[in-house]
């Protein structure tokens, strides 16, 4: 993959907010801005408040590279505020963020395309404490965060209680309403998608193995807690299955720039045992994170990658002589 050929631009790299993935999306913003001004590029940081929209438009930019994670940064509401703005931005566009951050959404657009994921529903938070939604093991996680965050696995052995106890540590205590999914047992792996003039092209597959414990928010962003193997040690048609799965993804929620869709494999279940979990649409750019790791693994560096992800912006803009609408 070679380098992307830009002008020198004025990029504002909008980074840090309010969610509970602020200090990753802080990370995130300051490799990127580095990165593009290694290149030459005049970079303006903004740490996300309340007045963004006044910052940026004091800043004029001719394109904001958007390093948030979470809410608002990644639910549509940045990027519906950027539209009525006219200045071009990176990563989805509003429609595709409302769907993909929603994890009931994406199973109705995904399912439908032949995609497989875990089965499921929506249950109150309060409906815990007086019984089961599934049957033990099962997995809770709030509908529209990313980064793993609040999510716990339900066994017969934790200390949660049966049923949970109100007391227990746990998301039940910070939302209303949780997504309830059958435990798929097996290994963890990720694929990231990155645009081009060519369209979507799905990188590689990483396998994570965290050192104790699942791949949570604390395995993702801490060093040494989760090892990466990339590529993944799998057999060749479920390493096919996992890119084909990635770019359909990709396509069907209409991704732009670079996305990267999560799986969960049980390995004795062979193609049937892979299931799609989530596709994220900001994913990481830390020095931990997956896609700028799958990047190098396929001769891409990290200042590339970030340059390609602002060339796709600027052409996903100019494709539509100008910027209104759904980046």
């Amino acid at each position: 993959m070679t380098q992307t050929e830009l002008p020198k631009l004025h990029i504002a790299v909008l980074m840090g907010g309010w969610a509970n993935e602020r200090p990753v999306s802080l990370m995130s913003g300051e490799g990127v801005a580095e990165a593009l001004e290694s290149r030459g590029h005049k970079v303006t940081r903004i740490d996300m408040d309340r007045q963004v929209a006044a910052r940026i438009a004091e800043a004029a930019p001719d394109v904001v590279f958007n390093a948030l994670h979470g809410v608002p940064g990644e639910d549509g509401t940045v990027q519906g505020m950027l539209d009525l703005m006219g200045v071009p931005y990176t990563h989805s566009g509003l429609a595709t963020s409302v769907i993909a951050i929603d994890k009931e959404l994406t199973k109705q657009a995904l399912v439908p395309a032949g995609i497989p994921m875990p089965g499921g529903r929506i249950v109150a938070s309060e409906d815990l404490y007086t019984g089961d939604p599934l049957p033990r093991p099962y997995v809770l996680k709030p509908v529209n965060e990313g980064s793993s965050v609040g999510v716990a696995i339900v066994t017969d052995e934790s200390n949660y209680g049966n049923p949970i106890r109100r007391d227990a540590k746990g998301p039940w205590q910070e939302f209303d309403s949780l997504l309830a999914e059958p435990f798929i047992r097996g290994r963890e792996m990720t694929t990231a998608v990155i645009d081009g003039p060519e369209g979507p092209r799905a990188l590689t597959v990483t396998e994570l193995v965290p050192k104790s414990g699942f791949y949570d928010f604390d395995a993702k962003y801490t060093d040494g807690m989760t090892d990466h193997i990339c590529p993944a040690d799998i057999p060749e048609n479920i390493a096919a299955l996992c890119l084909d799965y990635a770019v359909r993804a990709h396509k069907v929620l209409g991704c732009k720039g670079t996305s990267r869709t999560d799986y969960r494999w049980d390995d004795e279940q062979g193609e049937d045992g892979l299931f799609v979990l989530e596709t994220n649409t900001q994913p990481g750019m830390t020095p931990l994170s997956l896609v700028p790791e799958q990047a190098k693994h396929c001769g891409m560096s990290y200042a590339d990658l970030v340059e390609a992800i602002v060339a796709e912006a600027l052409r996903e803009a100019g494709a539509k002589g100008g910027h209104d609408g759904d980046s």
